[in-house]
């Protein structure tokens, strides 16, 4: 592992130039943030948008991110494609999406293990899918037809959930494992998502992360989370990306990077957004772990081309 992936040329000239993503954690890219972001050139690893931002033709965002793209690595993660819906992925969605990763040439693909649609219905939370042999087979056909339509190899996010399915006949273990072993895509490993489902569901994120796939994992997500409880009373974790990392997940990532190596680190905060001094502090505080593992092991995370599956 700790290798990274490039935009694949495909006998044709990049548009940006080929820039590996270094041993410093990155972060959502935010319209309140660029000004000071052009400005001062942070030390930041990467930036990341949400694909569905840039599906239009033009406009200030796509100059915006043109303009970061040309000093910096960029991740294009998706949030709309509905990788578990029932049936067919939207054509028009995936063409769109197609466009935005050649557009800007990003050095990672990421999408959601979820469903976000139910017929022509969008919705604004991604939803969970059982994890059984159905479901499973319906998540694979659609990660091919993503890989062949966009010619990258996609990484897929543990999801964060909040109830168990009935129908499920598998771990969600079981069910990556077997999704990276049917469709040869990577995994984007949540670390977040991890802490709020397992308390959530009252088990263990530390027994989970030590049994996770992590050589198959070509990013790392960070982010908040709000507390709550169910209509028990029990503590009730939500994936918000609206504070700071809590220090449960600082400490659950410190002790997988101390492990693994360095793997390229995302800082998420979507909602109620700070400052970009806050936001580049919470980036800064993952690239001192980054850098640790990375002096501690003598290597940096190399580049190696993307193939499709």
């Amino acid at each position: 592992m700790n290798t990274m992936q490039t935009a694949e040329t495909s006998g044709s000239a990049l548009r940006f130039p080929h820039l590996p993503v270094p041993a410093r954690a990155g972060v959502g890219l935010k319209g309140s943030h660029i000004g000071p972001i052009l400005e001062n050139s942070p030390p930041i690893g990467f930036f990341e948008v949400h694909a569905e931002n840039y599906m239009g033709a033009g406009g200030l965002p796509h100059a915006q991110l043109t303009a970061i793209r040309e000093n910096y690595a960029v991740s294009v993660h998706g949030v709309g494609l509905s990788i578990g819906v029932d049936g067919p992925l939207n054509k028009d969605h995936l063409a769109r999406l197609k466009t935005v990763v050649e557009r800007y040439e990003p050095a990672l693909f990421s999408e959601h293990l979820a469903r976000s649609t139910h017929d022509d219905t969008y919705f604004n939370d991604l939803l969970p899918v059982p994890y059984n042999e159905s479901a499973l087979q319906r998540v694979c056909d659609h990660i091919d037809e993503v890989q062949a339509t966009v010619g990258r190899r996609m990484l897929l996010e543990n999801p964060s959930t909040y109830v168990a399915f009935e129908d499920s006949t598998m771990s969600e273990l079981e069910f990556l494992r077997a999704v990276v072993q049917r469709t040869g895509c990577g995994l984007l490993l949540d670390v977040n998502n991890v802490h709020v489902s397992a308390t959530n569901h009252g088990t263990s994120a530390a027994e989970y992360l030590a049994v996770f796939p992590i050589e198959h994992v070509g990013e790392i997500h960070l982010g908040g989370h709000a507390e709550d409880q169910d209509d028990q009373g029990h503590r009730l974790l939500i994936d918000a990306h609206d504070r700071e990392v809590d220090d449960v997940v600082w400490e659950l990532y410190e002790q997988l990077i101390g492990r693994v190596g360095v793997v390229p680190t995302l800082v998420e905060w979507d909602n109620d957004l700070p400052e970009w001094p806050v936001l580049e502090a919470e980036a800064a505080r993952a690239s001192l772990i980054l850098g640790a593992a990375h002096n501690m092991r003598g290597s940096g995370i190399s580049a190696t081309p993307i193939t499709s599956h």
